[in-house]
């Protein structure tokens, strides 16, 4: 890798080696042995992979509304987004749902994780039937949004692609398509999550639509994907809103490894720096101007997490499932992008 890439993830590489002395001593610090500290560093390791591939596909999106941002909101979500990230949404939101189930403070959740770690991943576990209804509804309006785009002129899965932009004519034709998902799924829960999960869902869609209504009563004149390009705090707190639902599946997920939410902190943490830094050189380098297809890989990669997510609440999926659906997605737009950056150049001569 050249060094004109590496030097955008040398303060992730350092934060990573933060975190990882960090896993070490809560490790050493449980149980007084080398094995188990080695394990907890283990863990922060696996965590962080799996944090980045969940979320390559929300670097590329982050990435499309980042470039459209002006310096001072780019530079803000830099710094502050990735504050909020790190701890907002890897350790106060789990804290928050926690609270609000078990009717408790963040505080009391805390105590909670650091005392009972059992009984915190429980609670946050019979949560999972909410969290993905939210983050799989959100997630499905930003991918359909883009498809039933009528402006969307390139198309990367062209028998695909075009018809739905076709169907973008519809008016208000996402809000119909996920609601009616919501409803079917519903059919496959036991009675007492269904109405939880349909409230959850219909909470992601208003989510999704009054971040775009921020955009409009800024003045944003800009539509399909572009999203909330212009307007730099509509592009914030949709960016951090996106990055939420990203990080559902993680932190869900993280259980199945470890119940101390400190060291679920420290790995997603690590992913999310270098989702960061990989945000950044997309947008500094140019690439999705220079790859063609890698947006549509990312959006598609974005409606096959939100499928799995909302199929999650009542099947199991395994996290490398979902992690390898997307990377596998992202890669194949890759590589269509680079034969067709290779047939324009055999046009020219």
């Amino acid at each position: 890798m050249p060094n004109s890439t590496l030097r955008y993830f040398k303060g992730s590489a350092i934060f990573t080696v933060a975190c990882l002395a960090a896993g070490w001593g809560l490790g050493y610090s449980g149980e007084q042995s080398h094995p188990a500290a080695l394990s907890t560093v283990f863990i922060v390791a696996v965590l962080a992979v799996l944090e980045v591939s969940l979320s390559f596909d929300n670097a590329v999106v982050n990435a499309k509304v980042l470039a459209t941002m002006d310096p001072v909101w780019q530079r803000r979500f830099i710094t502050w987004g990735i504050i909020i990230a790190v701890f907002g949404m890897r350790i106060v939101f789990p804290l928050l749902i926690v609270g609000i189930m078990a009717e408790i403070s963040p505080w009391q959740a805390l105590k909670l994780a650091a005392s009972q770690p059992d009984e915190y991943a429980r609670l946050m576990t019979e949560a999972h039937v909410s969290i993905a209804a939210f983050g799989g509804s959100f997630l499905a309006m930003v991918g359909l949004k883009y498809f039933f785009d009528v402006h969307k002129n390139v198309h990367w899965v062209r028998a695909v692609e075009e018809p739905l932009t076709k169907l973008g004519k519809i008016e208000a034709v996402e809000i119909a398509l996920v609601l009616v998902t919501l409803y079917l799924i519903t059919k496959a829960l036991p009675d007492a999550d269904d109405l939880p999960f349909l409230l959850s869902g219909m909470l992601g869609i208003v989510t999704f639509v009054l971040v775009e209504g921020v955009s409009a009563l800024m003045g944003v004149e800009d539509e399909g994907p572009k999203l909330v390009g212009k307007s730099g705090f509509a592009s914030f707190l949709y960016l951090e809103v996106l990055d939420a639902s990203f990080s559902f599946d993680g932190v869900i997920g993280a259980f199945a490894l470890t119940n101390n939410l400190f060291v679920i902190a420290l790995g997603l943490g690590v992913g999310a720096m270098f989702v960061r830094s990989l945000t950044i050189m997309l947008v500094e380098k140019g690439t999705l101007t220079e790859y063609l297809y890698l947006e549509h890989g990312a959006f598609w990669a974005i409606l096959a997490l939100a499928a799995m997510m909302l199929a999650g609440s009542f099947m199991h999926i395994p996290e490398v499932v979902t992690g390898l659906i997307g990377a596998v997605l992202i890669g194949l737009s890759f590589l269509s992008s680079v034969r067709h950056n290779r047939q324009e150049v055999l046009d020219r001569h």
